[in-house]
């Protein structure tokens, strides 16, 4: 696990690209904020956090349970998950709009749906929201 970046990582980049190609100007990996958020845009008062659908468990067909070592990774998964929960709490209770960004709606063939919601999410009043596929199988 210690070659797993934890910073920069494609779906990130892809991201930042979008954003920045629709105007946006925007702060990376803000240790002031709980869960140093990816994107912080002090702006719209918002973070996105672009998750992995394996470590964070979306349930899409990219978060299978490895066959080896099943009760490691299913505690594994679980705290993630709980700490995930626990900083979107902290950052709506410090007025702070949170967006999800799960790393299989940042493919190719879907970037150009997901920027189209992203910034209609930034543009709108919802405090919370989830964008990625829920193909399974």
């Amino acid at each position: 696990m210690a070659k797993v970046p934890g910073f920069h990582t494609v779906p990130e980049i892809r991201l930042r690209k979008i954003l920045f190609a629709l105007g946006y100007r925007f702060r990376l990996n803000d240790a002031r904020l709980p869960g140093k958020p990816d994107i912080v845009l002090a702006k719209h008062r918002a973070v996105i956090f672009v998750n992995g659908c394996f470590w964070h468990w979306h349930g899409c067909a990219r978060s299978r349970m490895p066959s080896s070592n099943v009760v490691y990774w299913t505690q594994k998964i679980n705290r993630n998950k709980k700490r995930d929960w626990q900083n979107y709490l902290k950052l709506r209770s410090l007025k702070w709009r949170v967006l999800i960004v799960w790393e299989c709606a940042l493919k190719p063939s879907l970037l150009l749906k997901t920027g189209n919601q992203i910034d209609c999410w930034l543009k709108g009043k919802k405090s919370f929201r989830k964008i990625g596929t829920k193909i399974v199988g």
